[in-house]
């Protein structure tokens, strides 16, 4: 995922917005790329948004060479989606959070926010992890999982204040509408990931954030612009601070002591 944002800043990344096909029970969304600089790839990933519970719902990725159009592979699996997303959470961790960052905080206990600690924790020393979500099983549940499968002890906790107030790093993935934290919460040079809800129907990190940030990032503007709800910082002072992820990478932009997100 890093050798592809130094693609996206060179120009030969091609990442277009997703697209659906839509259907009255449910659609099919798209996502293309190619990256032709370095990994001489290109392809697609399709899934569903059918609300059933019928087996068979997959991710497909199909692959090909992008010089010669040489069908290269398909991968099929759900887990790819969460793979991906957090890597790209590493990726930012390694641009924009503190070298020395060892206390990470995780709000939430899906599939995001395992693979999100996954390359956290992949990237930085972490030596302390403690995990809120607001269902008590489902933390002590995570804790335990992720303890033993990243031989870090990952401490379940019963606020989320007590969870992100010590973090260097906090790790917000949830399906929350309205914000699981607080700004006065947060310790200086804390860095956040949010993979949530983000728009102006409802956001998992509130507004205020993007005041105290010295760098707001998204691993696509293009796509950003593109939803048919607007993310919540558009139309706002901030909206012009958010700038590509793969500058940050670069070393196009640089990032100061303040928060980042």
């Amino acid at each position: 995922m890093e050798r592809v944002f130094y693609e996206k800043a060179n120009g030969s990344l091609v990442s277009p917005p997703h697209f659906s096909l839509e259907t009255e029970n449910g659609n099919l969304v798209f996502t293309a790329g190619a990256a032709t600089g370095i990994s001489k790839v290109t392809g697609f990933r399709v899934y569903d948004t059918y609300s059933n519970d019928d087996p068979g719902h997959e991710q497909l990725v199909s692959v090909f060479d992008s010089e010669t159009g040489v069908f290269k592979g398909i991968i099929i699996g759900n887990s790819l989606g969460a793979i991906r997303t957090g890597a790209i959470g590493g990726v930012a961790i390694k641009a924009m959070s503190r070298p020395d960052a060892t206390q990470l905080a995780v709000i939430g206990t899906g599939a995001q926010a395992r693979t999100q600690l996954e390359a956290a924790v992949a990237i930085r020393d972490i030596k302390q992890i403690q995990v809120y979500s607001r269902n008590e099983q489902s933390r002590m549940k995570f804790a335990g999982e992720m303890t033993e499968k990243l031989g870090i002890e990952v401490f379940p906790v019963d606020s989320p204040k007590k969870c992100v107030e010590n973090a260097d790093i906090v790790i917000c993935a949830t399906n929350s509408l309205s914000p699981v934290l607080e700004v006065e919460w947060l310790k200086q040079g804390v860095h956040i990931n949010t993979v949530g809800p983000k728009s102006i129907n409802g956001s998992e990190i509130p507004i205020e954030i993007a005041s105290q940030s010295s760098v707001i990032t998204t691993d696509s503007l293009e796509q950003l612009n593109a939803y048919s709800t607007p993310h919540f910082l558009v139309d706002t002072p901030y909206e012009n601070n958010i700038v590509q992820l793969s500058d940050v990478v670069t070393g196009k932009k640089s990032v100061g002591p303040q928060t980042g997100i």
